[in-house]
């Protein structure tokens, strides 16, 4: 019990005097995320829209593949960007492997299903209602989708936070292709547990109470503005 005192004492230690190596993981971490997480919105929200203002052989198959991605194992997305950014893989000439940008890849691969299915079901419902109005218009398939965009803000919203939740807390296939290098792609969920395994409690206790407190600020953040949206 002393110790995990001593641990818990610790970690708010390096927190408050603001320890640099903490600090340098905590700013890499946000700043991979956020990228990836805007990345798979600006993927999948167009995508998830498409599918459902439009209607072509093969949709409901594509619509079943995304929704079965999103159990995607991470560390099986690891393997596949390792083998293709490796030195002997046909991206190995990018040089991305053990890279920032790599992990950005990661992520945004992994967060990309959410985005598509919760941008969706709602463009489905919205569709269901306004897509006779649109279509007597005469409006594109891109000006349907502003349409929709603009309706459903709040599941825009919903969808970056939840990918933006997926990209802070992966662990798996990030440590594969960044390779957890200090200074460098060590992000807050690679280094607890690299620090975990090492007996080093106060770092991985630091760190995850950020990780946590970052969490429920997201959190916060997102009711406050679907709740201010939804008043509108």
């Amino acid at each position: 019990m002393n110790d995990f005192a001593r641990s818990i004492g610790a970690a708010f230690t390096l927190i408050g005097e603001a320890d640099a190596e903490l600090l340098g993981i905590v700013a890499l971490s946000v700043r991979v995320s956020l990228t990836a997480s805007i990345a798979a919105l600006v993927i999948g929200a167009p995508f998830g829209a498409l599918l459902a203002i439009t209607r072509f052989r093969g949709r409901q198959v594509i619509i079943v593949l995304t929704n079965a991605l999103l159990g995607l194992p991470p560390v099986v997305v690891g393997l596949a960007l390792y083998l293709l950014l490796s030195r002997s893989g046909p991206l190995g000439a990018a040089g991305l492997l053990f890279t920032p940008t790599a992990m950005v890849i990661a992520q945004t691969l992994l967060a990309t299903p959410i985005v598509v299915a919760l941008v969706h079901r709602p463009a489905s419902l919205l569709w269901a209602e306004y897509g006779d109005l649109a279509r007597i218009d005469g409006l594109s398939a891109l000006r349907s989708m502003a349409l929709l965009f603009a309706l459903g803000r709040t599941s825009l919203l919903t969808a970056f936070l939840a990918a933006f939740g997926r990209a802070i807390a992966e662990v798996g296939a990030i440590i594969i292709v960044g390779g957890n290098i200090r200074g460098f792609t060590r992000t807050m969920t690679t280094a607890i547990a690299l620090e975990t395994s090492k007996g080093d409690l106060p770092l991985a206790l630091g760190l995850g109470l950020i990780l946590l407190a970052l969490s429920v600020a997201v959190s916060t953040v997102a009711f406050l503005l679907v709740g201010r949206v939804g008043e509108k």
